[in-house]
């Protein structure tokens, strides 16, 4: 069964679509032309549909540089290669899982194919600096090639990384400079949220993204963990007696969250691996506790995010659609970027 991309994703691409319609010379009834200027190169760990990914990499304003997990000894390409199924086993097994960063050069062919094909500037968002070295690496790139690259450290992960990397993309198909795109998304990841639970904290533990202690007290008192990624680290919120009681939990907190933000601007997506079904389950019990919110998306973790969380991982991004003071934030003579939530309410 495939991944679900709820109506609010596609409204992004249909107005990419008709802003790129519209540089086209001689279209009557165009809007009037934007010129696209910057690019977006991100990392295999913003969680991005896969075919929503296809309909932006073809003419070069996104890329998406894969993060290298290694099972055992053979090592695989994040987006390159069908891991799904071989590190599912293996982390099953108990067997080596490791991930590693993109090399510099890695990116610096994404910055020079952005160049090659006319972009004046890039923006480059990547997941945590406290997670990984990548954002490190899209530096060392950056100082490399003549292109001006912006890189942002997105202090997050899956999809809240990628509703940045969407929002950047909207704000240069809108003909924004390098430095108002780069405002734009980070204005939008500081308002993205993650929460997961995991069934086990031996996966974190061995990958270093937890300490010992914690690792020993979730699997010696059979204790279910809520965590969050706060800050660019995974901290601990909440701990849980049962399986049932976590998710349950989960999903108390994540309707807090979206009841403590603007009414209708909250948008949700559902990270899973191995266990679809419960994500959907997941999904549709947040639908009914968080009525305004379009329809979460569903999609399976990347693998480089999997390697450490393990199989059974329920996470929920809660993130924002809407553009309050656009204005401010890209030029007093900006127009408002509409919300994609309430476009695609406000269809018969």
């Amino acid at each position: 069964m495939t991944d679900r991309e709820p109506p609010a994703w596609l409204w992004l691409k249909e107005r990419l679509a008709r802003l790129r319609q519209s540089t086209t010379p001689g279209r009557a009834g165009a809007e009037p032309a934007r010129v696209v200027r910057i690019a977006v190169v991100t990392d295999s760990a913003a969680a991005l549909p896969a075919e929503w990914v296809k309909a932006f990499v073809a003419d070069g304003r996104l890329a998406v540089v894969p993060m290298p997990v290694m099972v055992g000894e053979e090592i695989y390409g994040e987006g390159e290669d069908d891991i799904t199924q071989t590190l599912a086993l293996a982390l099953a097994a108990g067997s080596s899982v490791k991930t590693s960063r993109p090399s510099p050069g890695q990116f610096e062919q994404a910055y020079l194919a952005a160049r090659d094909r006319g972009f004046e500037a890039v923006v480059s968002i990547h997941i945590s600096a406290g997670l990984s070295g990548t954002a490190d690496a899209a530096r060392l790139a950056a100082q490399r090639v003549s292109i001006p690259v912006e890189v942002i450290d997105s202090r997050t992960v899956g999809m809240a990384q990628g509703m940045g990397v969407q929002s950047a993309l909207v704000a240069a198909a809108d003909g924004r400079s390098a430095a108002e795109v780069r405002h734009f998304a980070e204005e939008r990841l500081g308002r993205t949220k993650v929460y997961f639970y995991v069934p086990s904290l031996e996966q974190l533990r061995r990958g270093g993204r937890i300490g010992t202690a914690a690792s020993w007290l979730g699997t010696m008192l059979s204790i279910k963990p809520i965590l969050a990624v706060d800050d660019g680290k995974i901290v601990p919120l909440e701990k849980v007696r049962s399986a049932a009681k976590a998710v349950a939990r989960l999903e108390e907190i994540v309707a807090a969250d979206v009841n403590s933000r603007p009414p209708g601007q909250s948008r949700l997506a559902v990270h899973h691996f191995g266990n679809l079904a419960e994500a959907e389950r997941l999904a549709a019990r947040l639908g009914e506790g968080c009525p305004d919110c379009p329809p979460a998306q569903i999609s399976a973790l990347p693998a480089v995010l999997a390697a450490h969380a393990g199989l059974g991982v329920l996470a929920v991004v809660v993130g924002e659609s809407s553009t309050p003071g656009a204005a401010t934030l890209l030029g007093d003579s900006a127009k408002a970027i509409p919300d994609p939530a309430n476009t695609m309410r406000s269809k018969p």
